[in-house]
């Protein structure tokens, strides 16, 4: 058997781990969410569940991964005590790589195309209601959408197609440091806007009473959601880069370092954003309006805004890319070790297959928008993304935590084991009671909540 590539560095490893985890969750709903429950209030919120939650079932993943050296298609199989059925949950990691592709496509596709559009001045001279029209009319030609997602699929697997450190290592650095650059450049460019400190204030400074206002214990959950939600935990997107690296450091000092750079991405994102709406007198709104209406009138107000413009989407673009590049790589794990098959057969393959199961998100803003799984408005991307976000991510966290913590699975000796091993911080082991009692129940609490929020708010 072939043997495993592994990590050139470090740096690569902590850099394409980030990569998965930063998308473009965490610059369209974090800073909505922050300015919503009061600035700093809510951070703090957030930062404690990102320790107690997301990290420890990212270091879990990490240690699934470099313990079996695979994919989640084949990890469980290899670790699981003999006559176990752990293995079973690999169909759902896999179905749940699949279904997140099967939309992040498309929404790649958009920061590409809003890219060349905001370049080509595309919505220079524009009016509100234009811009907003721009959006639309994209959403509903469906040729020009499946141009963009296609265009999107074929650059991350051709990327893949190179090789491990060749290809998925060495490009996705790249990219991770120059979206790092250019964050810091737009947000120089932004907090250095006229009133842009009014936005600073808005979004930072600890506002308890606008926490209260707006619920303390929605301000909880959100936060509770948003550090869960921000790591793409449960689906083994994370254990597949566990699998590429040696034994050198252990596992908690880096999944803090990753946790720490996703914290910046998504804090520094409100600093591009909420300063500029200040200074322009726009509304932020949540979610893809934010991105897609607001900043384009923004930077329409702006000098030299087509440049700012375009440099905010390349970074959005990365932002996506670095995400779709890292589950690509999984997915293609899939293939090469289920069926023996080599990397180019499995782009090939997949390539193919992603291009086709994207479809249906493409043609549910259009030809097929009179489908609304949800009632009037909702699209068929909505229940893709509830299917992974609400389902598939909360169970299969809970399923790689009581792998690691009880005797029924891998066990609690064999994780801390392997979390420990090299150089570095070493895995709390007064937490196991924490992870064995309390941490399931706040993943049940998230799942259950995602069904209330969905069907009874």
């Amino acid at each position: 058997m072939k043997e495993r590539e592994k990590f050139s560095s470090r740096l690569g490893f902590i850099l394409i781990s980030a990569g998965c985890a930063i998308g473009i969750g965490n610059v369209w709903r974090f800073p909505y969410i922050t300015g919503q429950y009061g600035g700093a209030a809510f951070v703090l919120i957030y930062l404690v569940f990102l320790l107690i939650l997301g990290l420890p079932i990212m270091v879990m993943e990490f240690s699934v991964g470099r313990a079996s050296r695979h994919s989640a298609a084949r990890s469980f199989h290899i670790l699981e005590p003999k006559g176990t059925k752990w293995h079973l949950y690999s169909y759902g990691a896999m179905l749940g790589n699949y279904l997140l592709m099967m939309f992040y496509t498309t929404v790649g596709g958009w920061m590409l195309a809003y890219f060349v559009k905001t370049a080509k001045g595309t919505f220079t001279g524009l009016n509100p209601s234009a811009v907003e029209g721009v959006f639309n009319d994209m959403l509903a030609n469906p040729v020009e959408m499946t141009i963009w997602m296609g265009i999107t699929t074929v650059l991350g697997f051709g990327i893949c197609s190179m090789g491990f450190q060749k290809g998925v290592e060495r490009i996705t650095k790249a990219m991770m440091v120059c979206l790092l650059g250019i964050m810091i450049l737009l947000c120089i460019k932004s907090l250095t806007l006229p009133n842009a400190s009014e936005g600073v204030k808005f979004y930072l400074l600890p506002d308890f009473e606008r926490l209260e206002e707006n619920g303390l214990a929605q301000g909880i959950y959100a936060a509770m959601g948003q550090a869960f939600f921000t790591l793409s935990l449960g689906i083994g997107a994370l254990a597949i880069f566990g699998s590429y690296i040696g034994k050198d450091r252990s596992l908690t000092g880096e999944a803090i370092q990753i946790g720490i750079l996703d914290t910046f991405v998504a804090l520094t994102a409100g600093l591009i954003i909420f300063p500029a709406c200040f200074s322009f007198g726009v509304d932020q709104t949540q979610g893809v309006g934010l991105v897609f209406v607001t900043l384009p009138n923004v930077f329409n107000q702006m000098a030299g805004g087509r440049f700012w413009g375009a440099l905010f989407f390349i970074f959005m673009s990365f932002a996506a890319l670095s995400t779709i590049i890292a589950v690509f790589e999984n997915i293609l794990n899939f293939a090469m070790e289920l069926w023996g098959w080599s990397r180019k057969k499995a782009v090939l393959i997949n390539g193919v297959a992603i291009l086709i199961l994207s479809m249906p998100c493409v043609l549910g803003f259009n030809v097929w928008s009179g489908f609304q799984p949800f009632g009037p408005g909702s699209t068929i991307q909505d229940l893709e993304d509830f299917i992974i976000s609400n389902n598939l991510l909360p169970i299969g966290s809970l399923v790689y935590l009581l792998f690691c913590v009880t005797r029924y699975g891998w066990g609690w000796k064999n994780f801390v084991a392997e979390a420990d091993s090299g150089n570095g911080l070493k895995f709390p082991k007064w937490a196991r009671p924490y992870l064995i009692f309390v941490l399931p129940l706040i993943v049940l609490i998230i799942f259950v909540m995602g069904y209330y929020d969905k069907f009874f708010s």
